[in-house]
């Protein structure tokens, strides 16, 4: 009898959490901004005797990372957990749907011919990521729970269309996600490090200004500034 563990792939998908955890017979983690992270509830079901564990990566808001960081993430625990691990298993597809109506059917039909995790997998570190990039700002995204309910995530996506359209790699700007950064009242919030500059209320409209005038012209928005 296998456990079946349905996980948050994208930084979208925390946001429900409400509606996965209803899910009949399924346990749920995310593998990255929530908890329980998915080395945590592997490890809480090989402790407590788990013999076969099917992995099913969801997505059903956000554009997820590759699927393959699931399986390498998979990978990592087997083999750094200590006792007798259960069999891994991971689904061919994702979980793309965020109708609960639908969920229970695809994590059926997902779970019945899944292909093992053998531990031999592609490791967690690499040495294209070993230096700090070389950027010349590091954009941070507020992406908690009153930034997320107030559109985080379409400004996140935004940030993401106009760098591309500027040009504008990690080299240059290096985008991060981040749990709540506190001015919570002037969600959505942005803050532009090394800069120590901090925009609140921030749209696709405030992104655009943003990455033209402070990110590509080096000058802040001030009408958007955050007193500090």
């Amino acid at each position: 009898m296998h456990e079946v563990v349905v996980v948050g792939m994208s930084v979208e998908d925390p946001a429900d959490r409400d509606k996965l955890a209803r899910l009949p017979g399924v346990h749920l983690a995310f593998l990255q901004l929530a908890d329980p992270p998915l080395t945590r509830v592997l490890t809480d079901l090989a402790d407590g005797g788990a013999t076969s564990v099917v992995l099913a990566g969801y997505s059903g808001r956000g554009e997820p990372p590759a699927r393959s960081w699931l399986r390498r993430v998979a990978a990592h625990w087997l083999r750094e957990y200590a006792g007798p691990a259960p069999e891994l298993l991971l689904t061919h597809e994702l979980l793309l749907t965020a109708d609960p109506s639908e969920l229970a059917e695809l994590v059926d039909q997902a779970t019945r011919q899944p292909r093992p995790v053998t531990g031999s997998e592609s490791p967690l570190t690499s040495p294209a990521w070993e230096e700090v990039p070389r950027h010349r700002h590091q954009v941070l995204v507020c992406r908690g729970p009153r930034c997320a309910a107030r559109g985080a995530g379409e400004t996140a996506a935004a940030l993401t269309i106009e760098l591309m359209r500027h040009r504008l790699g990690d080299d240059d700007v290096l985008v991060t996600q981040t749990g709540c950064q506190f001015p919570c009242n002037q969600a959505p919030v942005v803050s532009v490090q090394p800069d120590d500059v901090w925009y609140g209320g921030v749209d696709a409209a405030a992104i655009a200004e943003i990455v033209t005038e402070h990110l590509v012209g080096g000058v802040p928005v001030e009408e958007r500034r955050l007193p500090r």
